[in-house]
């Protein structure tokens, strides 16, 4: 406990890790991989590194994926983005002697948008889109009750306008449960892969050749790989009725920008309700907590969950979030 509580109260300033922080702002792609695809995490300030142990597993850290108390597990959700931009997310993991094997679908489109150039600011005429696609297959495994690892493989793709960048990535996490003591450790490292290859041409207008060159040649994306590390306690673990607090606190590292701190609660009563906040320290914009709800519907299934998650930008606005979990 003591532990949570002087980890949460580091500001940005301090480096854990070495990090050339904002002097690399900027230097890699395949910015969506960041976003967050549920509602829980979006609620507790994405520190779930430790405790996402439903289909959102397969995107924070796969090794959580194969502490989930079901066999079957399916979940959906979706983002209404800044600036009209649509993220969608869909997921299902299915225990099999003891091995997890999981599938997940991550796709991000930014609807029609005009396009302009410097003799026409205004618009064209034409359109173009942003259409951005992971496709996962995660394997995971628990050794022990108190430990269990997973690895997760995934295609990403990036479209803008006519041009396609793609990718492969890997994602890989552990989880460590320390005894009864109600406290949780976790690392994963996400987007770890190779530099893109691309797709496609596009015209573009040349004021010194007085024509339209077509453009084909264009350079390879780094993709945005983040290193997590996370530790998790429940305050009421000893009590061992229908009532949970979890405080969660997180170290993100990004290849391509400063370190930052993230810290949630989740408090669930009478497994009916759970109220979640969280913050992220370090962030640029994000001044103002998140929080959200879930709501268990226990009549309708064996494990039915709903989810909203609400969050806050300065200048950007505010982004909701819906999702669906079933375990069966």
């Amino acid at each position: 406990m003591c532990l949570l509580l002087s980890v949460s109260v580091v500001t940005s300033e301090a480096q854990l890790i070495p990090s050339f922080g904002r002097d690399r702002a900027g230097t890699s792609g395949f910015q969506f991989l960041k976003i967050p695809v549920d509602a829980r995490s979006a609620a507790m300030g994405q520190a779930v590194a430790t405790n996402a142990v439903d289909a959102s597993a397969l995107f924070w850290n796969p090794a959580l994926i194969a502490q989930s108390r079901a066999r079957t597990i399916l979940g959906v959700s979706h983002t209404s983005y800044h600036a009209d931009v649509k993220l969608n997310y869909l997921a299902a993991a299915q225990d099999i002697g003891g091995v997890t094997l999981g599938f997940s679908l991550q796709s991000m489109d930014s609807g029609e948008m005009p396009v302009t150039t410097e003799f026409q600011p205004f618009g064209t005429g034409e359109t173009f889109k942003v259409i951005d696609l992971s496709l996962g297959l995660t394997v995971a495994q628990q050794l022990t009750d108190l430990f269990s690892y997973g690895v997760t493989a995934r295609y990403v793709e990036e479209g803008i306008a006519s041009v396609t960048h793609k990718t492969l990535v890997l994602d890989a996490g552990i989880f460590y449960r320390i005894g009864e003591t109600g406290t949780k450790m976790a690392v994963s490292i996400r987007s770890f892969g190779f530099d893109s290859s691309s797709d496609g041409e596009i015209e573009r207008t040349v004021v010194s050749e007085t024509g339209v060159r077509i453009e084909d040649n264009f350079e390879s994306m780094t993709p945005a790989t983040t290193f997590l590390m996370g530790i998790a306690y429940d305050v009421f673990h000893r009590s061992g009725g229908d009532k949970s607090l979890l405080l969660s606190v997180q170290l993100n590292n990004p290849n391509d920008n400063a370190e930052s701190y993230n810290i949630g609660v989740e408090y669930l009563w009478n497994r009916l309700l759970a109220l979640r906040t969280g913050y992220r320290f370090g962030v640029e914009e994000a001044e103002v907590p998140s929080f959200g709800f879930g709501l268990l519907l226990p009549g309708i299934g064996p494990d039915v969950r709903f989810d909203y998650g609400f969050n806050q930008l300065e200048r950007l606005g505010s982004v909701h979030r819906i999702g669906l979990d079933v375990g069966l």
